[in-house]
């Protein structure tokens, strides 16, 4: 793992977000302003789409592990940038603060290529909180804090909260969490499924990345299409499902990557697959 470092971000502040790359097809992204709980700012997204704008094209890529520095995984939106939202004098009339902040980020982490595991090494709470449930994986620091916190600041969840909560924890428990502006430890976080696992401080970064290098080493094409398959099972019946996972495996069939992974199988062997796509 190289060093990490600020990436070139023209019309954002660069030090907002730290990249590191790895050969094994994983990135960490940090987000970094941990004097304010790593909170959400424009110059932050300005610099985290372009990050992204410059991985997704990059198949050498495919999998982010996603964590803060210091204390913080984040507290969702700055509150001192949401004060100054609140207080300028045409906000009234101002598309709402999430819109132009938080969901852009959200949005764009839910529906990328690329497989994202939230190392959660600290507070998540409100927006940040959401920022970890947008990811496809989520592993806690035994130091970690999770809580839908909105209400405790008169607002409801607003960065799709409301949407991934109830599917990864049941909406009765979702309601609770929402509606109290709870926190819960780590170990409670694990028992209700907000996160996969929980594991020693000091080891959330090397287990998050050994877990995304895992997952990058499998086949591209079978990556993205389960990727794909597991979000829209949140909104097919059944059949459908059943129906797109029909297609899904006509056009997987005949990869040389099936034909490798059969064949290792009978022959007693690891597979040995092909990552690059102009090669399939």
């Amino acid at each position: 793992m190289t060093s990490p470092k600020a990436p070139d971000v023209p019309g954002g502040d660069e030090s907002t977000v730290l990249l590191e790359r790895a050969d094994s097809g994983v990135v960490t992204i940090t987000l970094n302003r941990p004097d304010r709980g790593n909170g959400v700012v424009p110059e932050l997204v300005t610099a985290f789409l372009r990050i992204l704008d410059e991985l997704e094209p990059d198949f050498g890529v495919r999998a982010v592990v996603l964590t803060g520095t210091g204390k913080q995984f984040s507290a969702g939106a700055d509150l001192v940038d949401f004060e100054n939202h609140l207080t300028h004098e045409l906000a009234r009339s101002h598309e709402p603060y999430n819109a132009r902040i938080l969901l852009p980020l959200t949005q764009r982490i839910a529906n990328s290529r690329l497989v994202f595991l939230a190392a959660v090494n600290g507070a998540a709470t409100a927006g940040g909180l959401d920022l970890a449930l947008a990811c496809d994986l989520r592993i806690a620091s035994e130091r970690a804090r999770l809580g839908e916190t909105y209400i405790n600041v008169g607002m409801a969840p607003g960065n799709g909260g409301s949407w991934f909560l109830p599917r990864l924890v049941g909406s009765g428990v979702a309601a609770e969490l929402a509606l109290t502006g709870d926190i819960v430890d780590a170990q409670r976080a694990l028992e209700i499924g907000l996160v996969g696992r929980v594991v020693p401080h000091e080891e959330l970064l090397s287990v998050a990345r050994g877990l995304a290098g895992r997952i990058a080493a499998k086949p591209w094409r079978a990556i993205e299409a389960t990727k794909q398959a597991l979000q829209a099972s949140w909104q097919l019946d059944l059949g459908a499902a059943m129906k797109a996972s029909y297609w899904t495996t006509m056009s997987l069939q005949h990869t040389d990557d099936v034909l490798e992974a059969v064949r290792a199988r009978l022959e007693k062997r690891e597979p040995v697959f092909n990552q690059d796509i102009e090669g399939d």
